[in-house]
């Protein structure tokens, strides 16, 4: 096989198998233990969950095939609902709601969620975080590194575009003041343990914390602390990732009038074509305001003609 599809293999492996079912004998492995690997990843992108299941299928068909298990787990398993590269940004309702429980502070995932809108850093960018890339005299947060993909590693930004400077929003500024510590110490950490930084795994679970309650802000119906019924369509919910939020910054920035090649860096793009087509998309803000601006110009047009 090519050096990437190895390194793909390895990555779900020791990303996301071996920290569900590594301690189990294969022999012990059933249907349920794999296809809830899959479902806790479901609203993640079609890429992603169908190279998990395929990972998945090769281990146990090779083992099957090779006569160390006596029955494929892996044969019948099915993917959950993804996104098949669709980006989105969110709806006011969600919007409204992930503030509502982020702003309490309450939450682990609050700071995550806050610096995701307010600065839309993709996730490992957040996650790398150190309290010396933050700029408290001029409020600039300074983007110059990122938690690798499938491992825990810290190296480079995903492109040298990425390395950027971007403003704090005052709100957010006080924020961080208040959770100010040393230098060295990550902005983001994880729940039980402020010395231990995120990992994919219990960022995913902070996440996933944090949009339950989310849920149940937009309006979930609870049984024996269970979500038994979304606040919104599921097709809607599921595809709440933490990249909505980075989205929503890309859409903010347009709203508020920010010239297309500032967005650009600000989002840490090396091509602006990304920035146009897939971050940015048209709110009811800009379509109303394209309204009165098309409404003002054609009655202009129309007391010109009749002077």
């Amino acid at each position: 096989m090519t050096d990437k599809s190895y390194k793909t293999y390895v990555q779900k492996l020791d990303g996301y198998i071996l920290p569900a079912i590594g301690r189990m004998k294969m022999k012990d492995v059933r249907e349920p233990h794999l296809q809830r690997i899959l479902n806790d990843e479901r609203g993640r992108s079609f890429s992603h969950v169908s190279k998990l299941r395929m990972v998945i299928r090769s281990m146990f068909g090779r083992a099957y095939s090779a006569g160390i298990i006596n029955r494929d787990p892996a044969a019948n398993l099915v993917l959950p609902k993804t996104t098949k590269g669709t980006h989105r940004s969110l709806t006011e309702k969600e919007r409204s709601a992930i503030l509502a429980v982020a702003e309490c502070g309450e939450h682990n995932a609050s700071l995550f969620v806050l610096i995701m809108l307010y600065c839309g850093l993709r996730p490992g960018e957040a996650v790398a975080l150190q309290w010396k890339d933050i700029d408290f005299d001029n409020a600039i947060l300074h983007v110059t590194k990122a938690k690798e993909s499938g491992n825990n590693n810290v190296k480079g930004t995903k492109t040298e575009a990425g390395n950027r400077d971007i403003p704090i929003p005052g709100f957010l500024l006080e924020v961080l003041k208040n959770s100010k510590r040393i230098p060295f110490a990550t902005v983001l950490h994880q729940a039980n343990d402020k010395d231990k930084p995120h990992t994919e795994s219990s960022l995913r679970a902070a996440w996933r914390s944090f949009k339950r309650l989310v849920d149940i802000e937009m309006g979930a119906k609870v049984f024996r602390l269970q979500v038994i019924q979304h606040g919104e369509a599921d097709n809607l919910f599921d595809s709440l990732t933490p990249y909505c939020l980075r989205h929503t910054y890309c859409t903010d920035l347009q709203d508020a009038g920010v010239p297309l090649n500032v967005a650009k860096y600000l989002m840490g793009h090396a091509d602006i074509a990304m920035t146009a087509n897939i971050y940015t998309h048209t709110s009811d803000d800009m379509v109303k305001q394209a309204a009165k601006l098309t409404a003002d110009h054609v009655s202009k047009k129309q007391k010109k003609k009749r002077a």
